[in-house]
């Protein structure tokens, strides 16, 4: 078995494999835990030609050895003040907005990460989480997964990655292995 191949894309890549991200992104999401219908695929679609043309925007792609896309991540840097859209809300609730504004505005935010089913513990999640972080010099990443049973929870904690919310309720607030605010209480 080839070991696939983990690159950083320029964003507009990411866009020009429209067809192979719809893929794989509704095939990584329509399982459990998530369940989402084949439209919300379509509907990621449209917010990444949004979140391309973000100053700060990074994408990798894991590619088999036929050039199929098996994987993606995007991530970008966290905008001051913080987001009132999507699960924003609620990360805000969860970790005050004091902590919220220290610790994730200006952070890079791993926004999606998705693996093809049939391809995952193979490493290549890791190797993705891993090519959209490792330039971050001050180490400040975070992201919102979810909690439930049969999620990706346990495996970003193995990656290094430490829970910040104060409870069970989903989704997860991480922060990454080199956030600085992981040393403070």
């Amino acid at each position: 078995m080839t070991t696939p191949q983990v690159r950083l894309l320029p964003s507009g890549d990411l866009l020009g494999a429209a067809a192979q991200v719809r893929s794989v992104y509704a095939a990584a999401f329509g399982g459990p835990p998530w369940h989402e219908p084949a439209q919300r695929a379509d509907a990621y679609l449209e917010r990444l030609a949004q979140d391309v043309l973000r100053p700060s925007f990074t994408a990798a792609a894991a590619l088999g050895p036929d050039g199929r896309l098996l994987g993606f991540a995007t991530a970008w840097t966290t905008p001051t003040p913080f987001p009132t859209d999507r699960c924003h809300p609620r990360v805000t609730a969860a970790l005050g907005p004091g902590r919220t504004g220290a610790w994730l505005c200006g952070a890079r935010v791993v926004d999606e990460l998705a693996v093809r089913p049939g391809h995952t513990g193979r490493g290549i999640g890791a190797a993705l989480l891993a090519a959209v972080t490792a330039d971050v010099v001050d180490g400040r990443c975070w992201l919102l997964t979810t909690a439930l049973p049969g999620g990706p929870l346990d495996f970003y904690l193995w990656q290094g990655w430490h829970r910040v919310d104060p409870g069970a309720d989903d989704p997860a607030v991480l922060l990454g292995p080199r956030h600085p605010a992981r040393a403070r209480p």
